[in-house]
């Protein structure tokens, strides 16, 4: 059922949702933005109070500012972007699904190109990525940019299977550590980083690895399955400091699921929402990429996605 004066938002599953007062905050969404083709990948900038997103299909990359509400063009030709995230010391990390590769913005405004194969092979059209704290760049690698001309390039794998890779941060190598996705999507470590949540666009539902010591993964196992709800896509996904996991689930708006896995409320979106990011002062300021739109509710729930900080070895 339905929030009682707040209809237009929360969706009740289970009282946990209720009570972990996850109704509690603005009643609407607020609309930052409506002028894209297919809105992705808002990550919010600390530094800049800045929320830097992509509009895939018009290739380039925007920016909301904080302070003015002022947007503007973060960059053009931008390689079809996806993905957006902060790695340790505050640089962007970028997946360009039209370049097919993974790129860091140094703080000068240069390009880096971390990685855009793999044993030899150009990868599909990288879609998201999450910075572990030791350095290492994770991203997911599904064909979507490749499919057609509309996101990318058309173009055949090379790889012949959409996979999640890890980056090494002292050689760069890029080694596969999971497989056997319909499309690999969304992906975020837990809290500790012991369990890494990846989201599986076609399959429909999101797997849960333990993370070893060595950086591999053990077999991954089901956390939450989409069938129930049938207009639900499963696509990014965060952790809040309790350690619910909302998801993005397109269509479905946005799902939030208890530590256990039950699926316990539901944000009602009136765009199909591909990403979403904490962000603001307090990181209770849930942004949302939602086909033409960017749109923010402000939660009285926080967000775990960590500030940018040194990296440290484990």
């Amino acid at each position: 059922m339905a929030e009682r004066g707040r209809p237009e938002l929360y969706e009740v599953f289970d009282e946990r949702f209720r009570t972990g007062r996850c109704t509690s905050g603005d009643a609407r969404l607020e609309v930052l933005y409506d002028g894209c083709r297919w809105a992705e990948g808002p990550v919010y900038l600390p530094a800049w109070r800045q929320v830097i997103w992509s509009d895939i299909p018009n290739d380039r990359m925007l920016r909301w500012d904080e302070e003015t509400g002022a947007v503007g063009v973060f960059r053009r030709d931008a390689g079809h972007p996806n993905g957006n995230t902060l790695d340790r010391e505050g640089r962007l990390i970028s997946c360009e699904q039209g370049n097919r590769r993974v790129t860091r913005t140094e703080h000068d405004g240069t390009l880096t190109v971390l990685a855009d194969r793999w044993q030899g092979k150009r990868l599909n059209s990288p879609n998201d990525a999450t910075v572990k704290s030791d350095g290492s760049v994770w991203f997911s690698d599904p064909d979507f940019g490749i499919i057609t001309d509309y996101e990318g390039h058309r173009g055949a794998s090379e790889i012949g299977a959409g996979n999640v890779y890890r980056i090494d941060p002292a050689t760069g190598e890029v080694r596969l550590v999971a497989d056997g996705f319909g499309a690999p999507n969304g992906l975020v470590f837990s809290a500790d980083e012991s369990r890494l949540f990846v989201s599986d666009t076609r399959a429909g539902y999101v797997r849960v690895f333990d993370v070893r010591d060595d950086g591999t993964l053990s077999d991954g196992t089901v956390f939450a399955d989409a069938s129930a709800r049938p207009d639900a896509r499963f696509d990014n996904l965060r952790f809040d400091a309790d350690g619910r996991l909302w998801v993005a689930a397109m269509d479905d708006g946005v799902h939030c699921y208890d530590p256990d896995g039950t699926l316990i409320g539901r944000l009602d979106v009136p765009e199909a929402v591909a990403n979403i990011a904490w962000g603001g002062a307090k990181r209770n300021r849930l942004f949302l990429a939602a086909e033409s739109s960017l749109y923010s509710v402000v939660t009285s729930v926080t967000g775990t996605h960590p500030a940018p900080g040194p990296a440290r070895r484990s």
